[in-house]
Formats: structure tokens, C-alpha cells, sequence
């Protein structure tokens, strides 16, 4: 009797020990899934929003391109003033990463920015147009995944920035991987130290591999011109710029 009663027990406790892995797998599996999809929706969402947000507060202007200007030298670029914590700069456009690619800048880097409001500006760095380094991050997956296809960037693509000023359009050139304390890529001279910035340089970070943090994989792009927003904007983006402003 003692011998059965044992038996029991122990087919009682292997019984038990089953159902609480079965449940931790259920629990693993529905934290994939918040991670690698709900997060996302959440955060295109968000995003989305602050994108309207923005188009309506822009001042009156043209969202049609003018092709008598695309080529025009419009002088030194205006710069603007870095917002408060949280607040949005302006308009990400990388065409590369899809005709539709519209993604909100936002000032800071923290989680309450990169998990659900957008591209985050980092604060030590110039802004769009300056004369230095204009740097953003963002995540490579989960969150929005803005910055998931970071890696397919070739040569000559031109990534776009819009401000309520105007149009800023920078060239790709290359991409390094470092190690996550390689701040050095923040510096008015990218990786440079103490080197006065003679180029008007715009870094993008984002985490590497795709779907760890190891590394960090670091895009760098040089302007090539800026357009006043009473020009309207390049050809490339106009039909963007159009249904943002449509959808606001």
C-alpha cells in the first residue's frame, strides 16, 4: 500500500511539474507574440498619430514640387531650434525602406521615445541642416521596427528630413558595425575626436544583429541640399508629403 501510495505521488508531482512547463510555454509564446507583433502595432499607431499632429500644425504651404527648383541652390540651410523632451521635430522619408515609409522624429533617445513615438533624435547631437553631426536611433525590430531595414541602404539612396522650415536632403555613403560603447560615432566628427565638422553629416543607430543587441550598426549620409518649405518638396517624396498633409 505504502509502495502504491508513493507511485501515486510521484505521477501527482510529474503531473504538476508538466502542467507548469506547459504554462510557462503558453506564457513564453504570448510574450513572442506582444513582443514581435503587438508592440508593432501599437507603436505604428502611435506614430501615426504624431504624424497628423504634425501636418496640422504646419503653416499653410505647397505639398506639389516645383520642377523649375528641384535643381535650385537655396543657400545655407535654416536651422532650427531642438523641442523639449518628447516633443516632434519633423518627418523621416528614406524611400529604400519602402514607398510609404513615413516615420516621426522625435527629440531624445530614452524607451519612453523609441518604444512607441518614433525615430529619437540624440540630444547632444547638431540638428537637421547643421554644420556637424545630426544624429537618430531607433529599433530594429519590435517597437515599430523603424529602422528594420537599415542594412539594405546602398550607396546614393537619400534619406529625407522634413521640419516645419523645409526640406533637408542627405546622401547615403556607408555603414560600419562597432560595439555599443562606441559613442565616439556621436561626435561632430563622427568617430573623430577633437576634428572641427567640415561636412554636414547624418548618423543613423540602430541595434545589430536584426534580432539581438550585440552590436550596433551605424548608416552614415551627407547632405546634399535643403529646400524652403514655401518650394515644396523634392519629386521623390511629394506624393508622401501630399497624403500626410490629405490625412491630417
Amino acid at each position: 500500500m505504502l509502495i502504491a501510495e508513493r507511485g501515486g505521488a510521484v505521477r501527482k508531482a510529474v503531473q504538476v511539474v508538466g502542467e507548469l512547463l506547459i504554462t510557462a510555454g503558453i506564457i513564453l509564446v504570448l510574450f513572442v507574440v506582444w513582443e514581435m507583433w503587438w508592440t508593432n502595432v501599437e507603436a505604428d499607431s502611435r506614430q501615426g498619430q504624431i504624424l497628423k499632429q504634425f501636418a496640422q500644425e504646419l503653416p499653410a504651404q505647397t505639398t506639389q514640387p516645383n520642377p523649375s527648383t528641384q535643381t535650385k541652390d537655396f543657400g545655407a540651410p535654416k536651422v532650427g531650434t531642438a523641442p523639449q523632451h518628447g516633443q516632434t521635430i519633423g518627418v523621416i522619408y528614406i524611400p529604400r525602406f519602402g514607398a510609404n515609409y513615413t516615420r516621426p522624429l522625435i527629440e531624445g533617445t530614452s524607451a519612453d521615445v523609441l518604444d512607441t513615438l518614433g525615430l529619437g533624435h540624440y540630444p547632444s547631437t547638431s540638428m537637421p541642416g547643421a554644420l556637424g553631426n545630426f544624429a537618430f536611433a531607433g529599433h530594429r525590430q519590435t517597437h515599430g521596427a523603424v529602422l528594420d531595414n537599415i542594412h539594405t541602404l546602398v550607396p546614393g539612396d537619400r534619406i529625407y528630413v522634413q521640419t516645419k522650415d523645409g526640406y533637408y536632403t542627405y546622401v547615403y555613403r556607408n555603414t560600419e558595425v562597432v560595439l555599443p560603447n562606441r559613442s565616439d560615432v556621436l561626435l561632430p566628427t563622427p568617430t573623430e575626436a577633437g576634428v572641427a565638422p567640415t561636412e554636414r553629416v547624418l548618423t543613423i543607430t540602430s541595434c545589430n544583429p536584426r534580432f539581438g543587441s550585440q552590436e550596433r550598426i551605424i548608416a552614415y549620409s551627407v547632405m546634399e541640399s535643403w529646400r524652403p518649405a514655401s518650394a515644396g518638396p523634392p519629386v521623390e517624396i511629394s506624393k508622401q508629403v501630399a497624403a500626410l498633409k490629405t490625412a491630417a
